[in-house]
């Protein structure tokens, strides 16, 4: 699957645009929209390229969210799916440390079918930064998520 306009625009949304590198509240280099490869301080970027680094990170979070996926979910749930790991990581490893999507409860109940429980999942992943704390944009980002993943989208 491919995530669609309703994925970006929340993403986006939520990582603002940067065409100049900043550390976000985890510490780690950023710029363009939420984009962390190869980032070093004071780089600066233009429009189209944060355009290109969003389009290739979406293409990679796309993938790595199908190959996590071991069901069929509707567009609406694929692109909450793409979203969440975009901002907290696919976690595509060998340990079982939930460290994104990959090792999490929610992709469990996911692939389990459980729909319903894999939503309330969303508002777990909420706390970020160091020391970590409850940050007020993943509260509103995991809302928005959790919407879209029970079909109810509102940007």
């Amino acid at each position: 699957m491919k995530s669609s306009s309703r994925a970006h625009a929340i993403i986006k949304n939520a990582e603002g645009l940067f065409l100049k590198s900043y550390r976000c509240p985890s510490g780690v280099w950023t710029i363009g929209w939420g984009h962390t490869k190869e980032v070093k301080p004071g780089m600066t970027i233009s429009l189209d390229q944060a355009k290109a680094f969003f389009n290739d990170d979406i293409a990679e979070y796309d993938k790595g969210v199908s190959s996590l996926l071991t069901r069929t979910v509707e567009q609406h749930q694929f692109d909450a799916l793409v979203s969440f790991s975009f901002n907290v990581g696919l976690d595509i490893d060998r340990d079982i440390i939930p460290e994104g999507l990959g090792d999490s409860r929610l992709l469990r109940l996911v692939n389990a079918g459980d729909m319903v429980a894999a939503a309330d999942e969303f508002e777990k992943w909420v706390f970020g930064g160091s020391p970590r704390r409850r940050l007020p944009g993943l509260v509103n980002r995991r809302k928005l998520e959790r919407n879209l993943f029970m079909g109810n989208y509102k940007l």
